[in-house]
């Protein structure tokens, strides 16, 4: 293959599945036909089954990059994020709910768990929501540990736009994502421990978070910690 052939592949597979992309966003799944993302790429029917397989590729494939635009755009936001790691954790929150619930049928495919855990852009979005999850725990206002907090927001967000995006837009509560997002953090989240359980868990949640980090210390050293803060967290909330 030539170097002109190549550039060519390349420029036809950008056209492909931006147009298939742009379909998917407009008129849904249904639409996603070969005969019409051909027609709206300007390239014959053949051309998407060599470069894709079949339709399900050419969806993967859709998925992926609109996927990926949105993960890029959610890294840049969160470099220049403010003061306030939880008020800057809403507000990438409410920016999920709003790109769900304006690509309904691309969402429903990206949290589809076939194509949701070998989707390079989806694990890259997590990592971006475990980063601001970190900040919290940084400036100790993490209750639980990281990997639970990730765990929730991540599942309370997918199930939020799925449960508004399954009616009618009309008859949405338009309160919802905020009513769901306060339910978890303040489950999640503190301000000021309530109580000196509370406390030591914060301390221990904060002190797990820059562990990786702390100088001076072997990694069995660093194990041996971990550990022992993994067994008071697990015993304070037991204890809870």
């Amino acid at each position: 293959m030539t170097v002109a052939e190549t550039a060519a592949d390349r420029g036809s597979r950008v056209r492909i599945v931006e147009a298939a992309a742009r379909l998917l966003r407009e008129q849904g799944v249904r639409a996603v036909t070969t005969r019409a993302v051909s027609q709206a790429a300007g390239v014959q029917a053949p051309t998407i089954y060599r470069q894709f397989g079949d339709k399900d590729g050419l969806i993967d494939a859709v998925a992926e990059h609109v996927m990926a635009t949105y993960v890029a755009a959610k890294s840049e936001t969160a470099a220049g994020e403010g003061d306030d790691p939880v008020a800057d954790l809403r507000a990438a929150w409410r920016a999920h709910i709003d790109f769900g619930l304006a690509n309904p049928g691309l969402y429903a495919l990206l949290t589809n768990p076939d194509r949701a855990e070998r989707s390079p852009a989806t694990a890259t979005g997590i990592e971006v929501l475990r980063a601001r999850v970190r900040r919290v725990a940084a400036a100790g206002r993490l209750r639980v540990d990281e990997d639970r907090a990730v765990a929730m927001i991540h599942a309370a967000g997918a199930g939020t736009v799925l449960a508004l995006a399954g009616q009618p837009a009309g008859q949405r509560d338009p309160d919802l994502a905020e009513a769901m997002f306060h339910t978890v953090a303040a489950t999640l989240f503190t301000t000021a421990p309530a109580t000196p359980d509370a406390e030591v868990a914060t301390v221990a949640v904060t002190f797990a978070t820059v562990l990786p980090g702390l100088p001076g210390l072997t990694d069995a050293e660093r194990a041996l910690m971990a550990e022992w803060l993994s067994r008071s967290l697990t015993h304070l909330r037991t204890a809870g």
